[in-house]
């Protein structure tokens, strides 16, 4: 399992280790890890030209302290100070004794010297001088903005991760990218795509979450030795953990054993619903599923094991949990039914709309609600974009003022308990998953997980993760639609379980 702490945990962490340390022994246990993980980058690190972005933070001591290692290995390395007066001394100092140069950001490219006193840079070419430089690198190291910075990049810094963007290089992140919040995965602003983020001590929220990790590229962890708390802001489940999760038949099994979960979806206009949330919950590990609705005829042609039934669900017969929703029109009767009993329940797509919100809080069983952006946008009573920007502020505020637990659906899915503790992060969707019906076949696959006897939250995590990886298996890169995303599903569980 992955975890991520905030910067609050994170820099108390660091004072504590620093206390216990030599002077400067953390940041250079942090540029021992950049520089290395540069280098395997780098492949080939001699004659290579290495720009570094620096700022007057930690980041960019760590940057200054990695490019001396570098230098000492025989890449021309430039530093391009944002703010030479407040740059760090003594990681600016090894840098010119290792044979690395520095220029102010307003400077000419040619200027500066590489030893260790003396001005920075000299006159010219001026900031497109800097630009050119670093269009020219090899590879170009982001140390301008550390893990506290808000906001995007300031009006002086715009022009290199610019500059950064149109150039061949190879870019890596310090930490983050400068430019978006490590704590909340938010990006307000301009802010530095990198290829790779190099990051110390434990995983930022924001390298997990989008729109942030979209500027993260691969994420490399350095291990500096901190010691953190037991309980994360994020975690992101790994194959083993899920494995762990995913319900597996003892000999004694039989298909109530086993849990039956009750699919009330689809209606006359959307039959279609009904038949993808019956095919993810036929592959999710319930032992039988009980189909209620309107669309009984087209779930029976497609799937014959289903139990089928037309006299809604307080006549279904015995489940263990349901799912309520995907194309289920204007029933808000039959939603209204299902919030009712005493059974896990899942409510997706229409169920959303439909659901009472005082119902869903006075319920005592478990509840999950499997919101889109835009759906969440609407019961929080919002714009869509403002919960795309903010994604973890508002899973977290659904699942409080709803008292049930929130899978947030996205290119980052989130998954939130009401009590509070660590938000779960699903690393495996892709984006070919954007495709009508998809997300019934989530809801199917979850709610299968909840009446197996998984918790609301396990369940939205493992139905996520093994989601993900189905449509990544399913596509390999190709559009795909939902009904080869639920044939791909057992495919995908014995891959997790390998």
């Amino acid at each position: 399992m992955r975890s991520a702490y905030s910067v609050d945990t994170v820099r108390t962490a660091e004072r504590e280790l620093m206390a216990r340390l030599p002077e400067g022994a953390l940041m250079q246990r942090a540029a021992a890890g950049l520089a290395a993980a540069c280098a395997d980058l780098l492949g080939r690190v001699y004659g290579r030209r290495v720009v570094l972005l620096v700022g007057s933070g930690d980041n960019g001591g760590d940057a200054l302290y990695a490019g001396a290692r570098l230098a000492r290995r025989g890449a021309g390395v430039t530093a391009v100070l944002l703010a030479p007066e407040r740059a760090h001394a003594a990681g600016l100092a090894a840098l010119r004794r290792a044979g690395g140069r520095a220029v102010g950001v307003g400077e000419a490219a040619g200027g500066g010297g590489a030893g260790s006193g003396g001005a920075v840079g000299g006159g010219g070419a001026g900031s497109r001088g800097v630009e050119e430089l670093i269009e020219r690198a090899d590879l170009v190291v982001d140390g301008v903005v550390g893990i506290g910075g808000k906001g995007g990049l300031r009006p002086e810094a715009v022009p290199l991760a610019a500059a950064a963007g149109r150039s061949r290089a190879a870019v890596v992140a310090v930490d983050l990218p400068s430019g978006v919040d490590a704590d909340t995965g938010e990006v307000r602003g301009v802010a530095v795509r990198a290829d790779l983020t190099v990051t110390f001590g434990t995983h930022k929220p924001g390298l997990l979450i989008d729109p942030a990790r979209e500027y993260a590229g691969s994420v490399r962890l350095v291990d500096i030795g901190l010691e953190l708390p037991a309980e994360p802001e994020l975690e992101a489940l790994q194959h083993v953990d899920v494995a762990r999760l995913l319900p597996v038949p003892r000999a004694e099994s039989d298909k109530y054993r086993r849990g039956v979960v009750g699919i009330a979806a689809g209606s006359a206009r959307y039959p279609g619903a009904a038949v993808l949330a019956v095919s993810g919950a036929l592959r999710g590990g319930a032992g039988a599923v009980r189909y209620v609705g309107p669309a009984g005829d087209a779930v029976i042609a497609r799937f014959p094991e289903t139990l089928v039934s037309d006299q809604g669900p307080k006549h279904a017969g015995r489940v263990q949990a349901w799912v309520v929703g995907p194309g289920a029109g204007d029933d808000a009767a039959t939603v209204a039914e299902v919030l009712a009993a005493e059974v896990p329940v899942l409510v997706d797509a229409d169920g959303l709309r439909l659901a009472d919100a005082a119902a869903v809080r006075a319920r005592r069983a478990p509840t999950l609600l499997t919101p889109h952006a835009g759906e969440a946008a609407a019961l929080l009573g919002v714009e869509r974009r403002e919960v795309e920007e903010g994604r973890l502020a508002a899973v977290r505020e659904l699942a409080a003022r709803y008292g049930a637990t929130v899978l947030l659906k996205g290119s980052t899915t989130l998954v939130a308990d009401p009590g509070g503790g660590a938000v779960r992060v699903n690393p495996t969707g892709t984006s070919w998953l954007a495709t009508a019906g998809s997300g019934d076949v989530l809801s199917g696959l979850a709610g299968s997980l909840l009446a197996a006897g998984l918790s609301a939250r396990d369940a939205g995590s493992a139905g996520a993760y093994v989601h993900g990886l189905a449509g990544r298996l399913a596509s390999e890169g190709a559009p795909v639609g939902a009904h080869d995303v639920a044939a791909a599903i057992p495919e995908a569980w014995r891959n997790v379980r390998g």
